[in-house]
């Protein structure tokens, strides 16, 4: 597969994964790829943290952060009620009004969403999506909605969105983890949950944080680099057996991105760990 067959695949990518995994920078190196290969892209954050624009700064990624108030202050300007938003936003009561029924909040982020993917504005649209836990009731908003709602806007935006949802080229997941037991297992979960329960396609599994290379022979060295030889021969082996583990659980391809030995992504950082991204994808089928 080549990278433009890849990113042509959905025009909206929603990355999501247990907190921790590394969700953020595989959704800056989904972006950074994917512009490289040519095409108009926009990554999305919706947890309002600055960690993904910092990432793809001087790059010709569009950044945009959704929050829920924001969605729906401009679902109801683009509804003839902007003074009524106004008011609301400037009250605060805006905020209320998006938590205060189950998946509302949701669904005016994922209406926004939907609004991007049926704009011609961007070719790929990579969205920095919620934890894990709260992807499946994200991602479930839209039905949940409809089996609640009689009717009206409300109704409508679900089906729009469940519509979407269901048509592999408008929209899939990429479902983050690493090569660990218990990101191993949540993803395992997730990927099940998310297709049973939404209908939405899977993309392949992006396993981030891996040690590769071969496994460490230090012959006559003292105990200390024995040791260590030992201890990382230990990991990668591990990690190996989660990764066969991942394979026989879930029919899903896998991506597999290094571990850097940074403590922070840094732009270079950054272009490696695209380079990798591009060498994945070359082998898929």
């Amino acid at each position: 597969m080549d990278s433009l067959q890849f990113f042509g695949a959905a025009r909206l990518v929603i990355v999501a994964g247990k907190g921790g995994v590394g969700k953020t920078t595989v959704t800056a190196v989904l972006a950074q790829a994917a512009s490289d290969a040519g095409l108009r892209v926009l990554a999305v954050e919706l947890e309002g943290k600055p960690v993904l624009e910092d990432l793809l700064a001087n790059t010709s990624v569009e950044v945009m952060t959704i929050t829920a108030p924001e969605a729906l202050s401009d679902y109801l300007d683009t509804h003839g009620l902007k003074r009524v938003s106004k008011r609301l936003a400037t009250s605060g009561i805006i905020d209320v009004v998006a938590t205060a029924a189950p998946g509302i909040d949701d669904i005016v982020v994922l209406g926004k969403l939907k609004q991007f993917e049926r704009a011609d504005d961007y070719d790929l649209i990579v969205v920095d999506g919620p934890a894990a836990g709260h992807a499946i009731t994200f991602l479930m908003s839209a039905r949940g909605l409809l089996d609640t709602v009689r009717g009206g806007p409300v109704r409508t935006q679900a089906e729009d969105v469940l519509e979407m949802f269901h048509d592999p080229a408008r929209c899939q997941v990429l479902l983050v983890t690493l090569p660990e037991t218990t990101p191993i297992n949540e993803v395992i979960e997730t990927a099940y949950a998310v297709e049973e329960r939404v209908g939405v396609q899977l993309g392949p599994v992006v396993v981030n944080g891996v040690d590769l290379g071969e496994p460490i022979a230090i012959i006559g060295a003292d105990e200390h680099l024995m040791a260590a030889a030992e201890f990382r021969n230990h990991r990668r082996a591990s990690q190996r057996t989660e990764l066969d583990r991942l394979s026989n659980d879930l029919a899903l391809d896998q991506i597999v991105l290094p571990q850097l030995p940074v403590a922070g992504i840094t732009p270079v950082d950054l272009a490696a760990m695209v380079m990798a991204l591009l060498e994945q994808i070359d082998r898929l089928p």
